[in-house]
């Protein structure tokens, strides 16, 4: 009886935890890093309406995320750059990815040579509603490891 509890209890948290590594979404810590695949945006969706019901910038840092409130400003990093974007999208939905990047915030990550890239994401903290002045706008951060 206690095998089959046991049992049952590692096949329930083993199927608890597909979804999350069917995608390749790990959250790390206490600090709530996401890391996982992230793509972007081309130019052909500037104008596009978001989510937060702002036209898509291609020049603007932002991102595209399923759960994250919008408004949430995230600092991304890969290929040893760091930039600070604001979430005011919803997807990607492609299997696999937990980010779509702004063109711009792909540049300076490197994703517009390579497509698409493993990603660390760590919300800030900051939230900055669409079309409104934030005093913690998104940013060019600085390369991973700098002081």
């Amino acid at each position: 009886m206690r095998t089959q509890l046991w049992g049952c209890l590692a096949l329930g948290a083993g199927l608890a935890l597909a979804p999350a590594l069917a995608l390749g979404n790990t959250t790390t810590g206490d600090d709530h890093t996401q890391v996982g695949k992230a793509s972007w945006y081309g130019r052909e969706h500037a104008g596009h309406r978001t989510a937060s019901g702002e036209a898509y910038d291609p020049e603007g840092l932002t991102a595209a995320h399923r759960t994250l409130p919008l408004g949430t400003v995230i600092e991304v990093s890969a290929h040893g750059q760091v930039v600070q974007v604001r979430v005011n999208d919803r997807g990607p939905f492609v299997k696999g990815r937990v980010l779509d990047l702004s063109a711009a915030a792909a540049r300076v990550l490197g994703l517009d040579r390579t497509g698409t890239a493993v990603v660390n994401i760590r919300p800030t903290g900051a939230v900055c509603p669409a079309n409104r002045a934030c005093d913690a706008a998104p940013q060019l951060v600085a390369e991973a490891g700098s002081p």
